[in-house]
Parts: C-alpha cells; sequence; structure tokens
C-alpha cells in the first residue's frame, strides 16, 4: 500500500480535501494520514480540527504553528516553525507522496521539507492565476516543487504545461471542493435557518473578504466594501484567512455586525453549512476564490472586489468590480437583480463535476514509485523565433 501524507492548515482547504481524503481511505492500495497544523487548532479561528474529527477522520499529527500576529513577519515565522515541526514529523513518517493543495503560505513549509527528504509531491489547483496576492507565487513554487499536478480547469492543466512539466505528470480533475454537491447531503432550509440563527434569502449577502497580501495595507480594499454594504439588511459574514491583517478585518466585521440586527459574524462554518447557505442565499460577496471556483456550480451572482482573484478563469455568474464603494453598490445591484439570477439557469462550472476526488485518488494510486517521481524531467523549449542562436 501506498503511504499518502495529507497536510491541512485551515478550514479552507480542508473544505476541498475533505472527498478526496474519503476517496484516499476507500482505496485499497492507499494509506492515507492526516497531518493537521496552523489554523486548525488556532482557538481564535475556531480551532476547526474539532470539525475535522467529528467528520469522522483520525488526525495522525497535529503541528503548532500558527503564531498569533496580524503581521508579514507573523506570517514569515509561522513558515519557520511549521518547517522544524514538519521535518520531523514526514523524517518518521516518510510517506510515499505528500499531498498539497492550492496557494496558502504556509505549504511552502511541507514542501521545503519533502523536497530536502526526497519524499514526492501531489499538488492539487496548481495552473491558477491569482495575481492581487502572494498565493499566485506561492502556487507557482509548488507546481515546481511537485511531481504529481491535479489541476482544476483545463487553462489551468495548459498553464502547468507551459511551466516545463511532463505530460504524464499533470491530470485535469476539477477543484474538489465540487465534490461536496454531488456527494454530500445540504440540509433543508428550515434546518439550515435554525442552526445558523436566521433564514437567508435572496436579499441574503454572504461576505468572504480576506486581506491583499501583496498590498502594503493589506485591508485598504475593504473600506469601500464596507461602506458599500452600510444600506445592506441582510448579511452574513465569514471569517477571513489567517493572513497578515486578519484580525483587523476580524474587529472591523465584528463591529459591523454588532451594530446591525440583520448581520452576523461566522468563525467557521462547516464546507456543508458553507455550501447550504450559498444555496439559499442572494449573492456571495468578496475577494474570495470561492466565489470564482465553487458559486457557479449553484447559478449564485457573485460581486468579486478589487485584484486578489485578477487571472482566475471565470464563469458569467461572477461580476468584477474595483475597490470603489459605488461600482460595488451598483455590481450588487445588478448581481442581485432577479433577471440575472434567471440568465444563469444553465449555466456550466469550468472548475469540474464534482467527481475531482475520485480522479485524484486513483492517479495517487496509480503512480509510479519514488524513484521515477522524483527524477523529473523539463519539457523541451520550443524553436525560438527572437533571432538568438
Amino acid at each position: 500500500m501506498k503511504r499518502i501524507a495529507v497536510l491541512t492548515t485551515s478550514r479552507a482547504d480542508f473544505g476541498h480535501l475533505e472527498w478526496p481524503l474519503r476517496r484516499l481511505h476507500e482505496h485499497p492500495d492507499l494509506d492515507p494520514r492526516l497531518i493537521v497544523a496552523g489554523a486548525h487548532l488556532s482557538p481564535e479561528f475556531g480551532e476547526t480540527a474539532s470539525e475535522i474529527e467529528a467528520a469522522g477522520f483520525v488526525i495522525d499529527e497535529r503541528i503548532e504553528c500558527l503564531l498569533s500576529s496580524d503581521t508579514d513577519v507573523g506570517m514569515a515565522k509561522t513558515i519557520g516553525v511549521a518547517m522544524l515541526s514538519l521535518a520531523d514529523t514526514l523524517g518518521r513518517l516518510r510517506p510515499d507522496l505528500l499531498l498539497l493543495i492550492a496557494d496558502r503560505y504556509e505549504m511552502l513549509a511541507p514542501a521545503a521539507a519533502a523536497l530536502a527528504l526526497r519524499i514526492p509531491m501531489a499538488h492539487i489547483e496548481g495552473g491558477e492565476i491569482s495575481t492581487g496576492a502572494i498565493d499566485d507565487a506561492v502556487r507557482n513554487a509548488l507546481t515546481k516543487m511537485s511531481h504529481l499536478h491535479f489541476a482544476p480547469t483545463e487553462d489551468a492543466r495548459r498553464r502547468i504545461l507551459a511551466m516545463g512539466e511532463e505530460h504524464w505528470r499533470v491530470t485535469r480533475t476539477g477543484a474538489p471542493s465540487l465534490d461536496h454537491l454531488v456527494h454530500g447531503s445540504l440540509p433543508a432550509p428550515e434546518t439550515l435557518a435554525q442552526t445558523l440563527g436566521f433564514a437567508p434569502s435572496r436579499q441574503t449577502c454572504v461576505v468572504a473578504v480576506h486581506p491583499v497580501t501583496l498590498d502594503a495595507d493589506t485591508t485598504a480594499e475593504a473600506d469601500a466594501l464596507f461602506e458599500a454594504l452600510a444600506a445592506r439588511e441582510s448579511i452574513a459574514f465569514c471569517f477571513p484567512n489567517a493572513d497578515a491583517g486578519s484580525r483587523a478585518l476580524i474587529r472591523r466585521a465584528r463591529d459591523f455586525c454588532d451594530a446591525r440586527a440583520g448581520a452576523r459574524l461566522f468563525t467557521n462554518l462547516s464546507p456543508v453549512l458553507y455550501w447550504s447557505l450559498l444555496r439559499d442565499a442572494g449573492v456571495l460577496l468578496g475577494n474570495s476564490s470561492s466565489g470564482i471556483m465553487e458559486t457557479a456550480s449553484l447559478q449564485l451572482p457573485t460581486v468579486n472586489v478589487g485584484r486578489r482573484q485578477e487571472g482566475r478563469t471565470r464563469a458569467a455568474n461572477v461580476i468584477d468590480a474595483p475597490a470603489r464603494p459605488q461600482a460595488i453598490t451598483a455590481a450588487l445591484d445588478a448581481a442581485l437583480a432577479p433577471a440575472f439570477r434567471d440568465s444563469l439557469a444553465e449555466l456550466e462550472n469550468p472548475y469540474g463535476d464534482g467527481h475531482a476526488g475520485e480522479r485524484i485518488a486513483e492517479a495517487l494510486a496509480g503512480a509510479p514509485a519514488s524513484a521515477v517521481l522524483l527524477d523529473k524531467r523539463p519539457m523541451p523549449l520550443a524553436a525560438s523565433n527572437d533571432g538568438d542562436a
């Protein structure tokens, strides 16, 4: 059996990893080992490791590494702390493969440790673009450090190949977060309302806004978003990622919600509750990748603010707005118009069909031996037309 180490550091990436992890457990040739780190172990961010266990998973290793900080220095130190612990953990486990996902900055730590330990890596959701955040550079670094690639879209697959990766290493699987809609069970609206403490409606605005980590002031774009929300009634805020500036966003969202009867702040929503909230809401507002990758499967209008998600493939449900109050207000009005929602009835999601988990498990089970995976050979350069010798 192949031992597959699977790393998750936050509620966001576990929402993408849950169904691939279930498929790994079901496969007779795979032996998954779950490593939980970062925000999962932080009371401030909901201590979501307990929810992983409640979903039926055994946590094999816990890595305390998230500094109690709200700065870029704290982010950098978190990478270092994680690197030290993961070197010991991976050195002891010696998995046949390490499975990583997406573009969180702390994912650089397991990738660097695995590289030194000669442990091959498989990476989910490489080949995407989000030029407004450090995530873009992290994602590309993980792609070049990894040995198998599970791309969410056809554009992403082609982009990975353009980076010189061999064709046999790259598989278009779709985004695994969509597997929840196909294989999961969403609660009825009445049950959801009881659980959340309010009933979402077609006028409810779900807000998922994160720091823009390439900006000197990582929360500057949020000023316009909060101003545009001032006249809205039904609002559901989701906690931001644990990035520099997240605490400032949390404080501001908490103050905003405390002053409005129709606004609520959720520290953590399980994937099932989050998907159910999106199903019953009117619009998703913010700068989260969820608004790009997931909402199309629910034909949910999305207003994407600012530059954090610049470059990502997107469906017709996404309305882009610059970080200016009037522009965001106009985009919200357009998104909440019944005619716009009706126009999305036949919308297809470019991020897949909800069967990524099965494809990932099969690809891992059929992967060649470590020695073959580690022997990366760059694709040959195309012929030059610029006159160079």
